[in-house]
Parts: C-alpha cells; sequence; structure tokens
C-alpha cells in the first residue's frame, strides 16, 4: 500500500454563476492575458520614446598594441639645410602601447521625430487599452453563449428525467395490469419502446451538457478537471428584462472607439513626416584621458594627458530624393482609409443594432409560443395519463402525448437558448455587454 501512487485532493465543487463565469474568464482566459501583455509592451515603448528626450550618455575605453609600428617616409631637407634634397627617412609617428577613455554626452535640443513621438504616446496607450477591452467584449459574449448553453441542456435534462419517471410509473402499472388480463401485451411493449427512446434522448442531453461544460471551461481559461455547478436559471422573464434603450451612439461600440484612435495614431504619422523637413539640434560634450607608450608600464604612475570638447551639432535635411514627401502621402492615405473605415463601420453598426432588434423581437415571441405550446402539450398528456389510468385510454394516445411533449420541450428549449442568444447579440450590437 505504501508503493501505491497518492491520489490527488479531491477539488471543491465551484459555484458559477453567469457574471462569476464572466469575471473568471476576464481573469484567467488567454487571449485577454496575452492583450494585457501586449498593452505592457506598448507602455513599455512608450518609455522608451520618453528616454529619447533625455541626455545619452557613453562611455569608451581602448587599448591598442602596435607589435610593428608603422612608419611614413618624410623628406628630411624640410628639417634641415645640409641634407640633399629628396633625402628621405622613415619615421615612426606612434608607440607600442596606447589606451584611450573617453566619455561623451549628447543632449538633442530639437528633434521633430521626437516631439511628434512624445505627443503620440497617450494615444499609442488608448490604442493598446481598446484592444484589451475589445478582447474583453469577445471573451464575455463566448462565455455568456457557453454559460447559457449549459443551462438551457441542463434545463431540459430536468424535463425529460420527469418525464422518464412518468413513463416509469405508468409501466409499471401497466405491467401489473397485465398481469391481471385487463390489457394487451402490445400495451406494455408500446411503453417500453418509449421509455427506452426517452433514456437514449437522456443520454444525448448528459453527453451534450458535458461537452458544453467543457467547452465552457475553455472560454473561462479554467481546468477540465475544476468541477463546477452553474446557479443561475434560463427565465423568459429574464431575457425580456434589461434590454439597451435604442440609440445612436456610435462611441459606445469599441469597434468604432479602435478605429478613431487608430486614425489619430495615423494623423500623428503625417505630422511627424512632415516635421522631418526641419533641422534637428543637439549639444555635445567629449572628455577623456590617453596615454602612450614603447613600454608596458601602466600599473606605475605615469602622466596622462587628458582632453575636453564640446560644441552643438545642427543636422538640416536638404534633399532625400522625394521619400519625405511619399511618406507624407502614404500616411495621408492611411487617414482618408481610416475616414472610409469610420464611415462603413457606421453603416455596419446599423445593420448590426437593426438585425439584432428585430432578431431578440422574433425570438421572444418565438419562446412566448413554443412555452405556450410546451403548457398545451403538458396539459394534454396530463389529461391523456389520467384517462389511461382510469381505462378509457390507450397506450397508443400516451405514446402520441408524449411524443407530442417531448418535441414540445425540444422545440422550447431551443427557442430558449436562441432567445438568450440573441439578446447577447443585441446588448453587444448597442455596447451593453
Amino acid at each position: 500500500m505504501a508503493q501505491q501512487p497518492a491520489k490527488p485532493a479531491q477539488q471543491e465543487v465551484l459555484p458559477l454563476s453567469a457574471k462569476q463565469a464572466v469575471d473568471y474568464a476576464l481573469a484567467n482566459q488567454a487571449t485577454i492575458r496575452t492583450a494585457k501583455l501586449d498593452q505592457l509592451i506598448q507602455l513599455a515603448k512608450n518609455k522608451e520614446v520618453s528616454g529619447l528626450a533625455l541626455p545619452n550618455v557613453t562611455g569608451n575605453g581602448t587599448f591598442q598594441h602596435n607589435p610593428i609600428v608603422q612608419k611614413q617616409l618624410i623628406d628630411a631637407s624640410n628639417f634641415s639645410d645640409t641634407v640633399p634634397k629628396g633625402t628621405l627617412v622613415p619615421f615612426s609617428f606612434g608607440l607600442k602601447f596606447n589606451v584611450i577613455g573617453e566619455v561623451k554626452v549628447t543632449q538633442v535640443l530639437f528633434d521633430p521625430s521626437i516631439l511628434v513621438a512624445l505627443q503620440a504616446r497617450k494615444t499609442l496607450e488608448e490604442l493598446s487599452t481598446r484592444n484589451v477591452q475589445k478582447t474583453e467584449i469577445d471573451v464575455k459574449v463566448n462565455v455568456y453563449k457557453s454559460y447559457y448553453n449549459v443551462l438551457s441542456a441542463h434545463k431540459a435534462l430536468q424535463f425529460l428525467t420527469g418525464n422518464i419517471a412518468s413513463v416509469e410509473k405508468i409501466l409499471s402499472d401497466t405491467k401489473e395490469t397485465y398481469k391481471n388480463g385487463l390489457v394487451e401485451k402490445l400495451d406494455v411493449d408500446r411503453l417500453m419502446v418509449q421509455l427506452t427512446n426517452l433514456r437514449t434522448e437522456e443520454t444525448k442531453l448528459r453527453n451534450l451538457s458535458e461537452v458544453g461544460i467543457a467547452a465552457l471551461k475553455y472560454q473561462m481559461g479554467m481546468s477540465l478537471q475544476q468541477e463546477i455547478t452553474l446557479t443561475d436559471t434560463l427565465s423568459t422573464t429574464e431575457i425580456k428584462s434589461q434590454i439597451a434603450a435604442d440609440n445612436s451612439d456610435y462611441t459606445q461600440r469599441i469597434e468604432y472607439q479602435l478605429l478613431e484612435t487608430q486614425k489619430r495614431a495615423y494623423e500623428y504619422d503625417v505630422k511627424r513626416y512632415k516635421l522631418n523637413a526641419l533641422p534637428t539640434l543637439a549639444l555635445f560634450g567629449t572628455g577623456g584621458a590617453s596615454r602612450a607608450s614603447d613600454v608596458f608600464n601602466y600599473f606605475k604612475t605615469e602622466t596622462w594627458y587628458g582632453y575636453v570638447g564640446y560644441g552643438a551639432s545642427l543636422t538640416l535635411p536638404i534633399y532625400a530624393g522625394s521619400q519625405r514627401r511619399r511618406k507624407v502621402d502614404q500616411a495621408f492615405l492611411e487617414v482618408k482609409k481610416a475616414e472610409v473605415q469610420l464611415d462603413n463601420a457606421k453603416l455596419g453598426i446599423d445593420l448590426e443594432r437593426s438585425q439584432s432588434s428585430s432578431n431578440l423581437r422574433n425570438n421572444i415571441l418565438t419562446l412566448d409560443a413554443q412555452e405556450s405550446n410546451m403548457q398545451l402539450a403538458q396539459e394534454v398528456y396530463n389529461m391523456t395519463q389520467t384517462k389511461y389510468r382510469e381505462g378509457v385510454g390507450s397506450s397508443l394516445e400516451m405514446s402520441t402525448a408524449e411524443n407530442d411533449l417531448l418535441t414540445a420541450q425540444n422545440n422550447y428549449f431551443s427557442a430558449l437558448y436562441n432567445a438568450v442568444v440573441a439578446k447577447v447579440d443585441y446588448l453587444k450590437a448597442y455596447g451593453k455587454l
């Protein structure tokens, strides 16, 4: 027994409402975590841009050994009148060992590209934030639909379990009646076939529920081994509640906000390329020390020769093959393209709102009709049961009523799920999700 592997600790069942499932997904879903990491990357890039306006300090150290010092020929007559003209003498102008240590400081005073980059930081941060928000909305839609899909399957399973219990009771009573010779074996067989069909349908629903729960966990970013139970319920009243009011405010849609922010980013590109025609101005300063010797004795105290220099540099672009102008044209066209996308987004939002409103109204009407039809089928089934128990009804009538009730229930649950999905799409279309 000691050699048996230890059993993993039993995980507690986690109760989840739809909102809790969404909150869990917002904290753990991989796509959201990736979008937030992209946001942090953009913030780091913005800090990098801020650093361009700060002083730039670099240090440089060089050690050079020249085993054979390069020589140059010099006309010795230039140094003495006694030497004949054209007498060439080799001279070495360097030493074998050279060491230089240098520090250089550069401060940009004016650079159009850095200026525009600093101005665009807030827009780029907003763009990354909008991307996170859009990802969160997409995750919300998927989680809500998966959650309600499981709820619909659970509710259908509850109804079907009740139907099975009812048929089992009738089948048991019919078998006793058959033993007394008051009904035919055909009545018993019909009920057994009916019960088998219901149990088969129950198995399908249980499998559908398990697959739905696995899909929900995936959408939430939850381990499939974690046991959960859903605490919300589905009802027609809940679906009809909290309906967003119709309006024409496009800015409530995150997709429209993204396009607006992207358009502003393109406008900064236009500004940046235009300002590139201006000169750039920077200050610089250099300080260092050097020493040279024919003997490697740098660990001894010797004289080092220092130097300091400073100044300003001005760079004026004159002509670069019209590349700057072409970049301005491209950025300007990107702005125009973004404007077209904004106009198209308005049309798309209007269409989506119209379709989602119509779809929600139609699904609610269908749900009301199917709910009434299911209640009527239940009443017919109950009445048929009563007649059968009293001996004035047949098993064929019972089978027919049971099939009609099962069909009505399936239609109701399909309408219920379609209605709640239509509501989710409706809220997303109006930016209320």
